[in-house]
């Protein structure tokens, strides 16, 4: 065979290999990350898609900013003025700098907090909304469990080591669900530059820091992502928590004790992997009818339908049967309010349940007044009753004239 020929259909059938045969992992082969702990979750859902160790103890480090995060945007008012106190700058880590005695909006500090991770800020934050730190981390462990997140427990504001302060893959993925159901912390963490105004820093002693960028490089690097944040820690290893968007459908990636040379490079994969082999079905639509009720001490039968759409992401080409059941909550009464939850719901496939979904009444439903029900109910016998002897002393009437007539 010539040389020249021989040189052409190597080139063929190298071109034909990387056509047939790319160089990527199967499809639906699980993804290979160096973390310790990872959860790949459906933002809309809360279904897991993917998991390693996601309920094992570990440290999260500036993942703990989250939550920080998420209490001061519903206890606090971004116009606030928070006055930062000699501890708060005395904190170790990330900093920006705080002096004692200056007064920033607490908007200012929370792009602090999750942009240029501070600590000083997160401890400013904590001495504002709570008094102490202490008190603050009693209201992060509140808060944590009314989310769902059961297997936490958090000593601080900012994620220092401590032993007993400790979070899941699986707990940081909720609270990460919950947090960015809020617009405004949903902007704070898909911010990439921010401008802070500290008008009250003592500038003799050195230029404030300002201009704040997002320590979050997963932003520029991923197509699609969103937030939320990093962290790290000599004990916690490299921590991520990430959100990315794709047609229509949101994933957040959790990853635990990962190493800085390969922690985006596994956050993509582990996206990647959720965006490529799952297909998000829409197993519940938003204000679906699904049952009609009789409401103790209540005026007439009121329908029941669904508070919110629910989809269930299967594998390709795998689609799952999910079954429902209906549960309504005990001691339902009226008066009810339009909007009201009565129930959840129930969804399950292979006998494991994998979602709910609130059940609202569309409509009020008002009550027999408890005085005038009696006279209510009793004037309504006596119209039926007397309506029926009416009828009967017709009819009577009717047969004697048929007789006369005859």
């Amino acid at each position: 065979m010539p040389g020249k020929t021989r040189l052409f259909l190597l080139i063929y059938v190298f071109i034909l290999g990387i056509v047939f045969f790319p160089l990527t992992a199967d499809a639906g082969k699980e993804p290979d990350t160096t973390a310790e702990a990872v959860v790949l979750m459906n933002a809309g859902s809360g279904q897991v898609l993917y998991q390693k160790n996601m309920s094992r103890h570990m440290y999260p480090a500036s993942t703990t900013k989250i939550l920080t995060a998420v209490i001061a945007l519903e206890k606090g008012n971004l116009s606030d003025k928070v006055t930062v106190v000699r501890e708060s700058c005395l904190v170790d880590g990330s900093r920006i700098g705080l002096q004692e005695g200056e007064k920033l909006t607490l908007e200012d500090l929370l792009y602090a907090l999750m942009m240029a991770s501070a600590n000083d800020a997160a401890d400013s934050i904590a001495v504002h909304l709570s008094g102490s730190v202490e008190n603050f981390a009693d209201l992060m462990n509140k808060k944590a469990r009314s989310i769902g997140a059961l297997d936490s427990n958090f000593t601080n504001p900012h994620g220092l080591t401590d032993p007993r302060h400790y979070s899941t893959a699986y707990d940081l993925a909720l609270i990460t669900r919950y947090a960015m159901q809020n617009p405004v912390f949903r902007k704070i963490v898909g911010t990439r530059i921010k401008k802070i105004s500290r008008p009250e820093a003592d500038r003799s002693i050195g230029p404030p820091q300002e201009d704040l960028w997002n320590h979050n490089r997963f932003l520029s690097r991923y197509q699609g992502a969103i937030g939320v944040k990093t962290g790290y820690t000599v004990k916690s290893g490299q921590c991520l928590v990430a959100a990315a968007e794709r047609d229509g459908r949101e994933l957040i990636a959790v990853l635990l004790n990962d190493q800085g040379s390969t922690l985006y490079e596994d956050a993509r994969i582990i996206l990647d992997y959720g965006f490529d082999n799952f297909a998000s079905d829409l197993v519940v639509r938003k204000m679906e009818k699904v049952t009609t009720i009789g409401v103790s001490r209540g005026i007439g039968k009121v329908d029941v339908y669904t508070g919110s759409p629910f989809y269930y992401d299967s594998p390709n080409g795998q689609k799952k049967q999910i079954k429902r059941s209906i549960e309504l909550y005990s001691g339902i009464k009226a008066p009810l309010a339009a909007g009201q939850e009565v129930g959840q719901l129930v969804l399950t496939s292979e006998g494991q349940e994998v979602g709910r979904v609130k059940l609202l009444v569309t409509q009020p439903v008002q009550s027999f007044p408890r005085k005038g029900g009696i006279i209510l109910i009793t004037g309504l016998l006596f119209t039926v009753v007397a309506r029926e002897a009416y009828c009967v002393a017709k009819r009577r009437r009717l047969r004697r004239r048929r007789r006369y007539r005859n």
